[in-house]
């Protein structure tokens, strides 16, 4: 039985896309102009020159330290302590959290590991003595769960998690490579330039609402990233897939007629796919929690900044770098007459 709300999209549109291309361009560009500025001044709070001289290190270290301080960094990325717990029985871990977040510790983060009994519990020492602040943390969760044991406490120091927030921003940019490479084998290299024109744009994007907000950034977020990098390529492959049969089928047609004809009729599609991707999204930020709400944000945002790009960057950048045999404007070779064939 179809779903009743399916009836209420419609099986054909005719939006004209392509005219507020040049628009939304413009304001893709702003926005991403927007996104550097508050990645390279701390979310709009900090002097990058000042950050700049402040730090150690060569030209790279201290160009690293401004994009770091760019980001509210969460403990995957400026190291701190790990703690794993067992309990007689399972953990509350609202209760453990509250009563952590009493004693000020800053950013701390605890999740279940493994089964109800097990959790892992992550924290920022804030003084130099990390050692007995491990120390007293142990005991006042003692005092919340009685009979716990620590299974294993591990400190990751900032030159390794420095490293890892590194890390994690080549994988970001490697990906966007490889899909480079992929749209370049499926289709064309004009389709690819506009495939990565749009991963760009979803990245960025994505990057300055936790750089402007000041959303904690975590190795989930990255995570999300790499999701959404691939649910963008997915979306516009789709795209993609349309305009070259109907480059093929309407020759005369001009670009951006076959363009509008082209998202009109994956359009419903879409839509289906972001309802989908949306509602399984809300539904991990409202229960998921605190640790993965950055996750579910960056998912939301993503998949709606996803959906656009496809839309009017894209497909509209196909004609910036000129027409591909069989497309639009191309002219039909004359079918030889029979009084030719004679002679």
């Amino acid at each position: 039985m179809p779903w009743p709300l399916v009836k209420l999209v419609p099986k054909k549109t005719h939006f004209r896309f392509v005219q507020f291309a040049t628009i939304a361009a413009v304001a893709s560009i702003l926005a991403i102009v927007g996104t550097f500025a508050s990645i390279f001044s701390g979310g709009f709070q900090e002097n990058p020159i000042a950050v700049y001289q402040a730090a150690k290190g060569g030209p790279g270290d201290k160009l690293g330290a401004i994009v770091a301080h760019g980001f509210n960094l969460g403990i995957d990325f400026k190291g701190g302590t790990l703690l794993e717990l067992t309990a007689p029985a399972p953990v509350d871990i609202g209760r453990v959290r509250a009563g952590l977040a009493a004693m000020g510790l800053g950013d701390i983060q605890v999740q279940s590991f493994g089964d109800p009994r097990h959790a892992l519990i992550r924290f920022q020492p804030e003084t130099n003595n990390p050692g007995a602040e491990v120390e007293v943390v142990k005991q006042h969760i003692q005092t919340i769960i009685p009979g716990v044991t620590f299974s294993r406490t591990e400190v990751v120091g900032p030159k390794v998690s420095g490293e890892l927030f590194t890390s994690g921003l080549l994988a970001l940019g490697l990906a966007i490579l490889l899909m480079l490479f992929y749209i370049w084998f499926r289709f064309e290299w004009q389709f690819g330039l506009g495939a990565v024109m749009a991963l760009f744009h979803d990245t960025v994007l994505t990057l300055g609402i936790f750089s402007v907000f000041r959303l904690d950034f975590t190795l989930t977020v990255i995570a999300a990233l790499l999701t959404i990098i691939g649910y963008s390529m997915n979306d516009t492959v789709v795209v993609f897939d349309r305009m070259r049969e109907n480059f093929r089928k309407f020759k005369l047609m001009k670009s951006g007629d076959i363009i509008d004809l082209s998202i009109n009729e994956t359009l419903s599609r879409t839509m289906m796919t972001v309802a989908t991707a949306l509602l399984a999204s809300i539904a991990l930020y409202l229960y998921g929690g605190p640790t993965l709400n950055p996750f579910a944000i960056c998912m939301i945002f993503g998949i709606v900044v996803a959906t656009y790009s496809s839309i009017y960057i894209a497909a509209p950048a196909l004609p910036l770098v000129g027409e591909r045999p069989g497309a639009p404007g191309a002219k039909l070779e004359p079918k030889p007459r029979p009084e030719d064939a004679r002679g």
